[in-house]
């Protein structure tokens, strides 16, 4: 399987990195108001893309820059036969610079203008979000709250300039209210906050238009995270040799299922198995063995009592993934020991995660990935939930900093932190939303370690892989009744392109 590396993705910016790049761009000779009117055009391209058909549009402009592209989109907009309404909640004598340019274009091009009011009635077919951009820093407040309301019970398709309103460009989180978009048209580079947190229920589809900024030329501003992309399927499961046997495929131990708790253990060693690996290998409380033959009989189980039953197994594997249906009690304890002492790479997942917070608070390594959801990572960073959501980014980061490794920070657009820096998966829906989908998760992410060897590679693939499945499969049947283990078939499609 080939190498890779994030140099081929999309890459992420923080929203001071993107006003640096707007700042090095004028500074470079392109005039401010020209950038905007070419910000506001790719604008237009996109509503022109997505309702050819619309004859009215209702433009919302607050008082910054971003404003000052609502407001020349306006003026394409009547230009090219729309009947527009646009509405400013900053008067328009009090704009400044390139805004009040902008305001001054539309104005002249025969677009009316009202203020913002609380009793507002929008009259377009179709909604421009132009009100706050990427320098909001609190919740928003008075006029801007009201009026994002207003946008969200309007029932009319919404496009967003720059980043909805009331969205963090830096971590996806909601400051008090946001604007709920169609299609978010987004400019010169990407933002981290438009991919993961809350931003997935908010930003609808993104278009991005980089307005000719190279910005991976400024190597003094590097990007903040890499956005994963399922073109990368092909390079990274290249057809196998022809000569391939199941020793060179790797052997995955999954170390799972206390006693009453067997479920997850097989989901984890069913989805090993389809993801490729070579020998899977289940270590079980006894009573599940029969199962785990009935429903997959090419894994080869073992009832384990404890820890001592484990004998040589964790040494004759490549990867254990110890976690699933672990339990908290004396049986998952001293089966995640044994699990920790073998120094073998490990994928640690549900209890696994629990115990090493309870039991071992500063137990580091390399060659582990760990993959919480927000509720696990709490209890690792010892923080609140609400402390993780507010900043994924800052989280993931943190955790992989004390804990070393890799960490998958789970959830809607799931983060992977690693010593190349983070990623974002911006695939996944909300059927994925039932029991199990992190047990086959990791189930996938020991097959690829063991296949792959390379820890952190494996992990990108790995998230990208579980996401695209649930998204075929609930394009097959839809998201209600999504069920874990109807991912592996799906990603046996996906790892043989």
């Amino acid at each position: 399987m080939s190498t890779l590396s994030t140099s081929s993705l999309r890459p992420l910016f923080k929203a001071e990195q993107v006003r640096e790049l707007d700042r090095r761009t004028i500074a470079g000779g392109i005039e401010g108001f020209a950038l905007m009117q070419r910000a506001a055009s790719s604008a237009w391209h996109s509503f022109r893309a997505r309702w050819p058909h619309a004859r009215s549009v209702t433009v919302l402009c607050g008082g910054g820059n971003n404003a000052g592209d609502g407001h020349v989109l306006a003026a394409l907009a009547i230009q090219s036969g729309l009947k527009v309404q646009r509405i400013t909640l900053k008067p328009l004598d009090a704009l400044k610079g390139d805004v009040a340019r902008a305001a001054e274009l539309a104005t002249s091009a025969g677009v009316s203008c009202e203020a913002w009011h609380a009793d507002c009635v929008f009259s377009g077919e179709v909604i421009v979000d132009a009100l706050v951009g990427i320098g909001l820093t609190g919740k928003v407040t008075g006029a801007t709250q009201q009026a994002i309301k207003a946008i969200n019970a309007a029932k009319c398709p919404v496009l967003a300039i720059d980043i909805p309103s009331g969205l963090a460009a830096d971590t996806g989180a909601v400051l008090g209210d946001a604007v709920h978009a169609n299609t978010t048209v987004t400019f010169i580079g990407d933002k981290i906050g438009l991919h993961t947190g809350e931003a997935p229920a908010y930003t609808g589809e993104i278009d991005f238009r980089p307005l000719g900024v190279k910005a991976q030329a400024f190597f003094d501003i590097p990007p903040c995270a890499w956005r994963l992309d399922e073109g990368w399927l092909t390079d990274a499961f290249a057809p196998r040799s022809r000569t391939s046997h199941k020793g060179d495929m790797g052997h995955v131990l999954v170390l799972g299922g206390a006693p009453g708790f067997g479920g997850a253990a097989l989901l984890a060693s069913q989805a090993a198995v389809r993801l490729g690996a070579g020998k899977v290998s289940l270590a079980t409380a006894p009573e599940h063995t029969i199962a785990s033959l009935m429903r997959c009989p090419e894994v080869m189980a073992h009832g384990v009592r404890g820890g001592a039953d484990l004998n040589e197994l964790p040494q004759k594997a490549d990867v254990l993934v110890v976690g699933p249906g672990m339990g908290q009690a004396a049986w998952g304890q001293a089966v995640l020991q044994h699990a920790l002492a073998s120094g073998s790479p490990l994928v640690v997942d549900a209890d696994g995660l629990n115990l090493l917070a309870s039991h071992w608070p500063s137990e580091r390594r390399d060659n582990w990935i760990l993959t919480p959801h927000p509720g696990e990572a709490a209890r690792l960073l010892e923080c609140s939930v609400a402390d993780v959501q507010a900043d994924r980014p800052a989280a993931a980061r943190e955790l992989q900093r004390r804990r070393g490794g890799v960490v998958v920070l789970k959830g809607s657009g799931s983060l992977i932190a690693g010593p190349g820096g983070l990623v974002v998966c911006p695939y996944g829906n909300p059927g994925m939303a039932s029991g199990g989908m992190g047990d086959v998760l990791s189930g996938m992410l020991g097959a690829l370690v063991a296949q792959r060897t390379e820890i952190e590679s494996s992990a990108w693939l790995g998230v990208m892989v579980h996401a695209l499945a649930a998204d075929r499969a609930a394009q097959a049947q839809g998201e209600r009744g999504l069920l874990a283990s109807d991912l592996a078939s799906y990603a046996r499609v996906l790892i043989n392109p």
